[in-house]
């Protein structure tokens, strides 16, 4: 079968997973023994197998840190109490937290130091938003659903402002802020936009090409929110789709009268592999690809200064 791939742009990678393993991988440069990576440095398992092949070594937490070691953040960001122990066991941190999650983390601060409660909207156990909470714990509570919104109850109804993990639907979420103002007719929005703009852009990216195509498949991992969204929002168009790691986790049956295929990728997740399902497209018929952009993206963050090269 002749086959269309609609192929969405922006895709793959942002500037703060560039960041990140930019980060690590001059870590490694720079260092004899093992750089150590507290959880994923970013959520895609091609990325963490292939930094573990050149001496990384990811660990669930700081307790499986040698004293003295070298150790980085990844870009998810970490909570105070996590930065408090690696200081106390004298680690040698580097940070590689995304810009914009610090800028949440920011947030959560000053409104907290104010006497807001913030209302952060996520997903539990996610780790950014494990580090968010951990900013002011006191003083956050996690929403999750419009239902949970609208059953929230609070001290202080009148002093209430909302942020947003990075990585979220801007649809959802626009529905969960709405549920909030109607319990909340005080209620602050942050200053800016939490959802980041890489977020932002693949689901538009998404959105041009999805309801033109029979099937749309997202390059990503399974523990990724954005690109667990992505998938999300195709369905939501009424498009199939399936989130898969790479060209090998492709089921033939998806394909079946699939004349038109709309691709993308999440943010954490390489262009390589988006490639390598489009060749794995081709050996089983031609394949006329188009690329569809809705923006382009010129978002670049600097290295921390403890890797950055020297000027």
């Amino acid at each position: 079968m002749e086959r269309t791939v609609l192929l969405a742009a922006p895709r793959s990678y942002c500037a703060g997973v560039e960041r990140a393993i930019e980060v690590v991988e001059r870590a490694l440069e720079q260092s004899a023994a093992p750089v150590y990576v507290r959880k994923q440095i970013v959520h895609n398992t091609y990325v963490v197998r292939e930094l573990g092949k050149r001496g990384t070594v990811f660990v669930d937490g700081l307790d499986e840190v040698p004293d003295g070691a070298t150790v980085v953040f990844s870009a998810h960001g970490v909570s105070p109490a996590v930065r408090a122990e690696a200081a106390r066991r004298g680690l040698d941190v580097i940070d590689a937290t995304c810009p914009l999650v610090t800028k949440v983390h920011s947030e959560a601060r000053r409104f907290a130091g104010r006497g807001d409660t913030v209302v952060l909207i996520g997903h539990a156990g996610h780790e950014e938003v494990e580090g968010t909470m951990g900013v002011a714990p006191e003083r956050t509570v996690l929403v999750q659903t419009a239902a949970e919104a609208s059953a929230l109850e609070l001290d202080d109804p009148e002093h209430v402002t909302y942020l947003t993990q990075t990585t979220l639907s801007a649809d959802e979420t626009a529905t969960i802020v709405e549920a909030l103002k109607r319990r909340f007719p005080h209620l602050k929005p942050p200053p800016s936009d939490d959802i980041c703009y890489a977020t932002t852009n693949r689901q538009h990216a998404l959105r041009s090409i999805a309801r033109e195509a029979d099937l749309v498949l997202v390059v990503g991992s399974a523990n990724s929110s954005n690109s667990e969204r992505l998938v999300e929002l195709s369905r939501s168009l009424d498009t199939p789709a399936h989130l898969i790691d790479g060209a090998a986790e492709i089921d033939s049956a998806w394909l079946e009268g699939a004349r038109v295929v709309g691709l993308t990728a999440g943010a954490s997740a390489p262009d390589l592999l988006v490639d390598e399902v489009i060749d794995h497209l081709r050996t089983l018929g031609p394949v006329d690809v188009t690329e569809r952009t809705v923006t382009t993206e010129d978002v670049h963050f600097a290295l921390p200064q403890h890797v950055r090269p020297p000027s």
